[in-house]
């Protein structure tokens, strides 16, 4: 017997539960990833009959309409269906079993018991050379859901796939299964290094989302349909008018059903419910917007210096260069190798003068060395996962026989945090900062390259029930590390490889070991609008490709496209050619200086975007369809997006100071291109040319060679000191809106509770479009 629970919670999202009445013991529950428990509606009773019941709550707009039998759940606005739940009766819940209950005689327990071959996996699975043994046999959970009138969806990052989910009809699922997946294929819908399950569907009138609330390994299946295929055999209740409808069915290997339906009706205002479950994007520093140079690896301290110098010799800006797995004593993280970093404070005290920071990796997995303090403080502080007969679980990784801490235990997680305390770490400083990697967990010698789902964590529950969690798990105790270390006044920056939905509340994402080509440049930016609407607002690609070499036309448009992306890092294998700025001529060094520097040129606008995003949860990027929800032929374009909230005025102000207004970007992914087509969405808007002013008129296809910059006669201006808690905690901010109103710009302040005062200084207003001028500018304060 199963419980099914509905909830409405006050922000327009339904909760809908399902769960063993009387397991043999409990299923596990996802923890850590939603904020808090949401806060509830009462629901009512509108009417009862025969084996089906209507509810409501709030002001009774929304229904949700609930048949026995067969189970079927149905979501209303009014009188239409937008939502059904189980509308084709695929409900799956297999539930927990007792192998020393089962009965001697019966077939479950010959083959759990005896070498019979298990036909069907039930108990035992083994793959390759791997056996997984289900301590409580199979244990999935799974449902099919429609969505009325939408024939576009959007989300289910992590994959190398198009912007719009694609129909899985007769192909591959989509996989929520984090992996190790490096130089990974294009165009393909298995799992990469992260998981967010949560799925976007948008129409001209509606948008909605689905977040289904579970770490093991997860299938989505999608099809699109129309509703006259549908209604032959439907419930007699009025449907939409609107014809397409999407189905989409979810399986995930154990766990609960714990599914939230995000009403909307706005796209703002489904990023809104999402943020109120799993956290708004965390407000990083603002070094952390700049530009940052990495490479596996920085050989020593002279080679950081040297590069370190190259950027001040040939005026390229940046702020943050990283150091790999190799500056460490063998692979052993929170130490040096004492050769090539005799050091590190010094070095760090070195960049500190230039205002310049250091990254440097720590990855979750710990070298099985006897002879290392910290390995015995681990092992003997039980702070490692262990394998199903209850010994030390023991994997291959970079540093050779490893073991893995079991982030899962909030215990172990403030021991690992306890590492990054300047009297533990030796040779960190304050500006020193953490890059976790190969947290999927990546475990060489293990199945699909990652840890075996029967091994034991905290709590008793097996690695399966929780995979898709253990990265986020790293990256928590990682930034409780950074904060505990300046005792709560800092911001932390930490990049992770592998991540959850919640993950955007702790820091940046990177879409992992991405190739030098040209197929991959154009993929990134589908992926990287994936995880926007998702909630993962701080996410970029590594510029130029992480593996093999790029040719010099493809590293500059890289340089450009990264540069109008959230996270901008440009990184590459040990096994590739040095690539600093300078080393292809001048006129490459010339290119990549012009865009590194128009990234800095926006810096206080990127800053402001992410200011939206930590208090309204607004993705600094975004699809077209976003920001013109009506338009329906934008819906499929990926190639370009809108970095910005859009809004409906005529008149632009330089982007600098034009934060509550967009950018319309659209990249070159191609190779030998000298122009680019640009659709301009928007029959009635005016767009303007960044480099010369030039207005066009959306609603058609222009044909230029340079980013567009949309605008705003009214936006707002986001300043703090840039790297503290204090804009939290003492309200030290500034929000000023820009107004530009019959010939008069004003500014004003925007927010009353901020009391940061800022020394920086208006230089220059550039009005595009503008014709001619009848009178000299004048200035009063």
């Amino acid at each position: 017997r199963l419980l099914l629970q509905i909830c409405a919670a006050e922000n327009g999202t339904i909760r809908i539960t399902v769960d063993e009445l009387q397991p043999i013991k409990p299923r596990y529950k996802v923890v850590d990833v939603l904020v808090g428990e949401p806060k509830y509606e009462q629901l009512r009773i509108e009417w009862k009959r025969a084996g089906c019941v209507s509810l409501t709550w709030g002001l009774g707009h929304h229904h949700v309409q609930v048949s026995a039998s067969p189970f079927c759940l149905e979501v209303l606005y009014e009188e239409e269906v937008i939502v059904t739940l189980n509308p084709k009766g695929r409900l799956c819940f297999e539930t927990l079993q007792d192998p020393n209950g089962l009965s001697s005689s019966s077939h479950q327990a010959r083959l759990l018991f005896s070498d019979e071959k298990d036909p069907l996996g039930l108990w035992k699975e083994t793959f390759k050379q791997f056996q997984d043994i289900k301590a409580n046999g199979p244990s999935s959970v799974g449902v099919d859901i429609s969505l009325h009138g939408f024939a576009h969806a959007y989300g289910l990052p992590e994959h190398a796939d198009s912007l719009l989910l694609k129909d899985t009809s007769g192909s591959e699922p989509y996989r929520l299964y984090n992996l190790d997946v490096c130089a990974y294929e294009i165009n393909r819908r298995l799992g990469l290094y992260g998981s967010v399950p949560f799925l976007v569907a948008h129409k001209p009138d509606r948008t909605l989302g689905v977040f289904w609330l579970n770490a093991s390994e997860t299938l989505v299946v999608l099809q699109y349909s129309s509703q006259e295929e549908q209604e032959e055999n439907g419930p007699p209740v009025k449907r939409s008018r609107v014809s397409p409808e999407t189905n989409v069915s979810w399986v995930s290997e154990s766990g609960q059903i714990d599914c939230f339906l995000l009403l909307g009706p706005l796209p703002a205002q489904v990023f809104s419910q999402y943020a109120q479950l799993t956290g708004h994007q965390a407000l990083p520093p603002l070094f952390s917007l700049g530009y940052h140079q990495c490479r596996w690896n920085y050989e020593d301290e002279e080679d950081v210096k040297s590069v370190d110098a190259g950027f001040d010799r040939h005026a390229i800006p940046y702020d943050v260069i990283w150091l790999d797995i190799d500056h460490t004593y063998g692979k052993r993280y929170f130490t040096w190798d004492s050769k090539r970093f005799p050091n590190p404070v010094d070095m760090q005290l070195h960049l500190q003068k230039k205002k310049r920071k250091l990254v440097v990796i720590s990855d979750p997995h710990i070298k099985a060395d006897t002879t290392w303090p910290l390995f015995w403080e681990a092992r003997n502080g039980d702070h490692f996962v262990n394998n199903r007969d209850g010994d030390v679980y023991y994997g291959t990784c970079w540093p050779g026989s490893s073991c893995w801490l079991d982030f899962s235990s909030s215990r172990t997680r403030s021991w690992y945090a306890r590492q990054f305390a300047l009297n533990k770490y030796e040779g960190s400083t304050e500006s020193l900062f953490v890059w976790n990697d190969m947290n999927e967990p990546s475990v060489f010698n293990g199945p699909e390259q990652t840890m075996p789902k029967d091994v034991v964590h905290c709590g008793g529950w097996e690695h399966r029930e929780l995979h898709n969690l253990y990265g986020f798990f790293q990256h928590m105790a990682t930034v409780d590390g950074l904060i505990t270390r300046s005792e709560g006044l800092e911001r932390p920056f930490v990049l992770t490889r592998s991540f959850f939905a919640g993950s955007q509340r702790l820091g940046a994402v990177w879409t992992g070991d991405n190739v030098a080509t040209w197929e991959h440049l154009k993929i990134s930016i589908p992926m990287l609008l994936s995880l926007s609407i998702t909630g993962i607002h701080f996410c970029g690609a590594d510029v130029g490709g992480f593996v093999q070499d790029p040719e010099p036309e493809l590293l500059v448009r890289w340089y450009q496209a990264g540069a109008l992306q959230p996270f901008f890092r440009g990184h590459s294998a040990k096994q590739t050619k040095r690539r600093e700025p300078w080393l292809f001529g001048d006129t490459v060094t010339s290119a990549v200086r012009s865009a590194i520097q128009q990234r800095y040129c926006l810096l206080p606008y990127w800053y402001t975007l992410f200011h939206l995003a930590h208090s309204s949860a607004l993705p600094p990027i975004r699809p077209l369809w976003v920001e013109f929800p009506k338009e329906t032929d934008i819906f499929i374009v990926e190639n370009q997006y809108m970095i910005g909230k859009y809004e409906n005025i005529r008149i632009v102000i330089k982007a600098i100071l034009m934060n509550g207004s967009a950018l319309l970007a659209c990249p070159v992914t191609d190779p030998g291109i000298t122009e680019v087509k640009v659709l301009l969405p928007g029959s009635d808007e005016l767009w303007y040319n960044v480099s010369s002013g030039e207005q066009h008129r959306g609603g058609g296809t222009l044909t230029l060679p340079v980013t567009l910059e949309t605008g705003n006669a009214e936006g707002v201006l986001y300043l703090d000191d840039g790297h503290s808690f204090s804009y939290r905690d003492k309200k030290q901010f500034c929000l000023r809106k820009f107004t530009l109103q019959s010939g008069i710009l004003t500014s004003s302040c925007a927010d009353e509770n901020g009391s940061f005062i800022s020394d920086a200084k208006l230089e220059s207003v550039i009005i595009l479009g503008q014709k001619r001028s009848s009178r000299q500018p004048t200035i009063k304060s």
